[in-house]
């Protein structure tokens, strides 16, 4: 398949710009791929297509306060810094964006802060707009973490033009976020209550923790008509043996195994075994997954309506078939479904 084959006209309108007033009453869009049949529910309705024994794996990643404002040395110049991963804690070293770019080289130092308590010196650039910074900091390191997080601002997506409020930083959490570490939350598991979530347990739905830490690697747009070319950006991965029991166990079981958004899956198929279990994990993975993939352990798929040429669509159409997936978001336009972070979701059974 092709960059191409991914291509469909979104209309703005359609971009979720506020979540659901209650998380689980966002629209759900029910894709069957036996039957190629498409029903519409709400997503609280989810419960209806598991029972006893069926597993959900999440995601419990946790978005940092990743978004910083600095002003450079002499100009005073406001520059936005986007903290991607910490690259040395002893040395306080940082893989960070910066905007606007042109304006910072090697050398330059940014401070932080109305008392400029927090100094940052650009020691390297990775990319136009990527620099490691050495942040200069007298105190602890809990000290210096601490900094950042009264610094930071939870980063809330781009596409998001109106004024961002205090809701937007525990709205885009979800509500079972643990490891922080994440510059973009996993946005399947946003449509989760702690009442939906009560719900399947009583039903006998068990769940499955692992940690994806999303980066923005994982938005960055696919440049390449060949999809083998492109290449992800490296995520941070932590699969447990308490997660791998669960669902080996289900799934010997012939029980249903559901990933709660792409990063799920994509943790999940990064740590198969050659028998199709699932291995514990810790270390990094870049699996792209495009069509035509071999699923081996998921059946099904919760996951949100994704723009155009992203690898999140690419993903979807693998698992989904892509005539049906296509059909999917054709109904998803008419319909007016929202689309991305905050939008609605669909369930891939």
């Amino acid at each position: 398949m092709k960059l191409s084959h991914f291509q469909f006209d979104l209309p703005v309108e359609l971009l979720a710009e506020y979540p659901a007033e209650i998380r689980d009453e966002s629209r759900l869009m029910v894709v069957n791929r036996k039957t190629k049949t498409i029903e519409h529910k709400m997503f609280k309705d989810v419960i209806d297509y598991f029972d006893t024994g069926d597993v959900f794996i999440l995601n419990n990643t946790k978005v940092f306060p990743a978004r910083m404002f600095g002003n450079k040395e002499k100009t005073g110049a406001r520059i936005e810094v986007f903290l991607l991963r910490e690259l040395n804690a002893e040395q306080r070293l940082w893989d960070v964006l910066v905007d606007p770019a042109r304006k910072i080289r090697i050398g330059n130092k940014l401070y932080f802060g109305e008392d400029e308590s927090l100094v940052a010196e650009v020691i390297d650039n990775t990319t136009s707009r990527g620099r490691t910074l050495r942040f200069l900091y007298d105190g602890s390191y809990e000290d210096f973490r601490m900094k950042l997080l009264q610094l930071g601002e939870t980063p809330i997506p781009k596409y998001i033009t109106r004024e961002l409020n205090d809701e937007d930083a525990e709205r885009y959490q979800t509500i079972y976020a643990k490891e922080e570490g994440a510059v973009a939350a996993p946005t399947a598991g946003l449509h989760f209550s702690k009442h939906l979530l009560k719900r399947l347990e009583i039903k006998g739905i068990e769940f499955a923790e692992v940690t994806l830490h999303v980066g923005l690697g994982t938005f960055n747009p696919v440049e390449v008509e060949d999809l083998s070319k492109h290449k992800m950006d490296s995520e941070e991965l932590k699969i447990k043996q308490d997660a791998c029991d669960i669902v080996n166990s289900a799934k010997a079981k012939k029980h249903r195994i559901c990933c709660v958004g792409t990063t799920s899956m994509r943790a999940i198929e990064s740590a198969v075994s050659s028998k199709g279990t699932l291995n514990t994990f810790e270390g990094w993975t870049n699996k792209f997954i495009f069509p035509p993939h071999e699923f081996s352990i998921a059946d099904a798929m919760i996951t949100n309506f994704h723009t155009p040429k992203s690898t999140l669509l690419m993903m979807v159409s693998a698992f989904c078939g892509h005539d049906l997936m296509k059909e999917a978001y054709k109904q998803a336009i008419e319909e007016k479904y929202k689309f991305y972070s905050y939008g609605d979701a669909m369930l891939i059974i």
